[in-house]
């Protein structure tokens, strides 16, 4: 099976949501951020790891102790993940902090800040056209 075949991309996405259920609902690890969420997760083609990548919606403190939780409760998630997803090898997984969305809403800051600021110097502008007539 080739990393990018039809059979691993469904295997990833499915990985990944049941990955999702499980950090939502069954884990009580105080670490563990509620606003966390699985992003992504890249499953080897011998089945045997597992990259997810975990975003937590909030400080990069936050990121880090749910990782370290998520990497304390690894066997209990692989144990639930080997319950619902039927595979001939349950993978061990490694948890990546993933801060794509914290750099997706710095930058939609910076970019509505640059708007802002271009409509005020245009604001500025036709006023003293109005002014100057």
């Amino acid at each position: 099976m080739r990393k990018n075949s039809i059979k691993n991309i469904r295997m990833n996405e499915e990985v990944r949501k049941q990955l999702q259920e499980i950090v939502m609902h069954e884990l009580k690890d105080p670490r563990i951020d509620p606003m966390t969420s699985i992003t992504k997760v890249e499953v080897a083609p011998d089945l045997k790891t597992c990259k997810a990548y975990v975003s937590v919606l909030g400080t990069s403190e936050a990121l880090e102790e749910t990782v370290e939780g998520l990497t304390k409760a690894e066997g209990y998630i692989r144990r639930e993940l080997a319950r619902t997803v039927n595979l001939r090898n349950t993978p061990s997984i490694r948890f990546i902090a993933d801060d794509s969305i914290a750099y997706g809403v710095g930058m939609s800051k910076i970019i509505d800040a640059v708007i802002a600021q271009d409509e005020s110097r245009h604001a500025d502008t036709d006023t003293e056209e109005t002014s100057v007539d």
